[in-house]
């Protein structure tokens, strides 16, 4: 393990909720402002949950070569080249540079083009078949955002997309993290890209019953580990990271936001939907991220929790969370950003990473809004209610558990 490389993150690009660069994001998220509010892409008076976290003031063809080319994709892969954009100028990478095929793109969607798919199957339905797009299948396809994003910047190295629900940002990210340490390539653009608030999207999570229903106050709807939390929201957006080989970052001089120290994927072979009730899976998963990073529990400072906002789900990430971390309780924070971003599915994971290297530079823990009468089944952790807190650390980590039993934990550490 000690022979194999370290690997950085030297760029930062994101759509969200609360902004769409990271520095506004962080500004929302420290203040502990909400970005969800009612549902406007379409009329939602049907529905038992009528409000998300949408990106707002999003010019999808600005971030394309050719205008053309963004009509041409779905908001996902829109929003996921617009974040890979901003990432790669983050870097100061100029691409494809010299060794194109030592670059890669590990981009992925938890659920991909879903309004392309509404769209052109009421063409057929209501139309003909011939009135359906040429460009659905691509426009659909959840791999295609990593495809397009390497044509745009000429790279040819290791890309392909790992769909694992909620969860899929963390393994995109992680997976690229293990390529780069095996020497296979030196730079990846990593993370992930949602854009699912549509009538089938909102449809299908409500009628599971997932989502909240607290109409009269969206702000207020998003409550990780509150007594009171009824479901989670739904939100949209993109955030991508630049991975890069620890020396050739440090060769060229790059801007260096932490590095990625560990990483654990594991599963819970339990249910469709649900978390195993005592989150051994999740405990586990931590646990392995935190021995490729070499560190003891108490060396972490902060979680990020995947806490979502569900009646079961927050109950169970806390017991992984106080079985992980046994004896560091009472110094360890623990918080959930999706009280303000709401749920981004697949991207959840690297707009929440986008936090914790925030966190690692300027030293401040964003709040869980929302939480005003913490579960029984919670207390014993920190969860930073309300307001953000001060806090110099030294390494963090970043869960996500998704839908099949999909574990992944990130660990990175201040360089």
């Amino acid at each position: 393990m000690t022979n194999e490389r370290r690997v950085a993150i030297t760029g930062i690009g994101l759509v969200s909720p609360l902004g769409n660069s990271v520095g506004t994001f962080w500004d929302n998220l420290v203040a502990g402002r909400s970005g969800i509010g009612p549902i406007t892409f379409f009329d939602t008076d049907a529905y038992g949950c009528r409000f998300g976290g949408e990106v707002r003031g999003f010019e999808p063809s600005a971030h394309f070569k050719n205008p053309k080319d963004a009509r041409r994709m779905d908001r996902y892969a829109q929003m996921a080249m617009a974040a890979s954009k901003q990432a790669v100028a983050d870097s100061g990478l100029e691409l494809p540079g010299e060794r194109p095929d030592r670059i890669g793109v590990l981009i992925g969607s938890g659920i991909g083009g879903l309004k392309s798919l509404e769209d052109q199957h009421s063409n057929l339905i209501l139309k003909s078949p011939s009135r359906v797009s040429p460009f659905l299948i691509p426009m659909m396809i959840t791999n295609i955002a990593s495809g397009v994003i390497s044509m745009e910047f000429g790279i040819t190295g290791p890309n392909m997309c790992i769909v694992t629900a909620c969860a899929t940002s963390n393994n995109n990210i992680g997976e690229a993290w293990r390529i780069i340490r095996s020497g296979d390539a030196d730079v990846i653009l990593a993370g992930g890209s949602e854009a699912s608030i549509t009538p089938t999207g909102l449809a299908g999570f409500g009628n599971m019953r997932a989502l909240s229903t607290r109409n009269d106050a969206p702000e207020q709807a998003s409550r990780p580990f509150d007594r009171d939390r009824d479901g989670f929201v739904m939100g949209e957006g993109a955030a991508v990271v630049v991975l890069e080989e620890m020396e050739r970052a440090r060769q060229r001089g790059a801007t260096i936001y932490g590095e990625l120290a560990g990483y654990g994927a594991t599963a819970d072979a339990y249910h469709l939907t649900a978390t195993h009730p005592e989150g051994v899976g999740a405990a586990r998963c931590m646990k392995v991220a935190l021995d490729h990073a070499g560190l003891n529990p108490t060396e972490v400072g902060y979680v990020n929790a995947h806490a979502t906002s569900t009646p079961l789900g927050d109950v169970c990430e806390a017991k992984a969370i106080k079985s992980t971390f046994p004896h560091h309780r009472d110094g360890l924070l623990v918080s959930s950003t999706k009280s303000m971003t709401g749920h981004l599915l697949g991207a959840a994971g690297g707009v929440e990473l986008a936090a914790c290297l925030m966190v690692l530079r300027h030293g401040v823990v964003p709040p869980t809004i929302n939480l005003d009468n913490i579960d029984p089944g919670c207390e014993g952790l920190d969860c930073v209610p309300h307001t953000a807190r001060e806090a110099g650390l030294q390494a963090v980590m970043s869960n996500s558990f998704g839908f099949g039993g999909h574990n992944a934990t990130l660990v990175v550490t201040k360089v």
